[in-house]
């Protein structure tokens, strides 16, 4: 019985670690994705070509998210952006039972009364999508070039905290980003460390 428990651990730790492995690159292809989103529509990122994308993974029961939700800071970039043509699609991960969990009909009402104005929100609860982009804290971003490369990954800012207090005073690595995508310059800073919660998948 030790030995079955031991090889299923094994096993699970080395498909985790295969996932993981599959990580797009900056300047890679991102990995192209079908899925449903929260009013019944199909979100195909493929559809996107010739737009700048932004993916932000959030949990609303995360403290981080709710730092960036509670000041409006992650409803400012969603607006300014996406009213700059740039695809702006939330997503949350956890799995069913997990933390964050919530159904469509939930999901797109925290949204309404947080005042969260994405071109989407998807409720990714099998983790395909996350898998796919090795995402493992909430919130976790990237950037996504018209042409559909990853021209941007990781934390949305230099503030590693929880605390409403310090937004005003972070770098914001997206908007850096973002701002300089659309001008037509390089992106300086194209890879960070995310931070926050823990993606609540299946798997955990």
């Amino acid at each position: 019985m030790v030995q079955k428990t031991f090889i299923a651990s094994l096993l699970l730790a080395t498909t985790l670690g295969l996932r993981r492995a599959a990580a797009p690159a900056i300047g890679q292809p991102a990995p192209d994705f079908t899925i449903t989103d929260t009013r019944g529509k199909t979100q195909h990122l493929a559809d996107y070509r010739g737009k700048w994308v932004v993916l932000e993974w959030f949990s609303h029961a995360c403290p981080y998210t709710i730092k960036q939700y509670a000041t409006g800071n992650m409803q400012r970039l969603q607006r300014t952006y996406t009213g700059q043509g740039v695809v702006w699609l939330s997503i949350v991960s956890s799995a069913p039972g997990r933390e964050g969990f919530t159904t469509a009909s939930k999901a797109n009402a925290l949204a309404t009364e947080k005042g969260a104005v994405p071109s989407a929100l998807i409720r990714d609860t099998a983790g395909t999508v996350g898998h796919l982009y090795d995402a493992r804290n909430t919130p976790q971003l990237f950037v996504i070039s018209p042409t559909g490369l990853l021209a941007y990954a990781g934390a949305i800012d230099d503030k590693r905290t929880a605390d409403t207090a310090d937004v005003p005073k972070a770098h914001n690595y997206v908007a850096a980003a973002l701002d300089a995508a659309i001008a037509g310059k390089p992106i300086v800073v194209q890879l960070t460390q995310p931070y926050g919660c823990t993606i609540q998948y299946a798997e955990q």
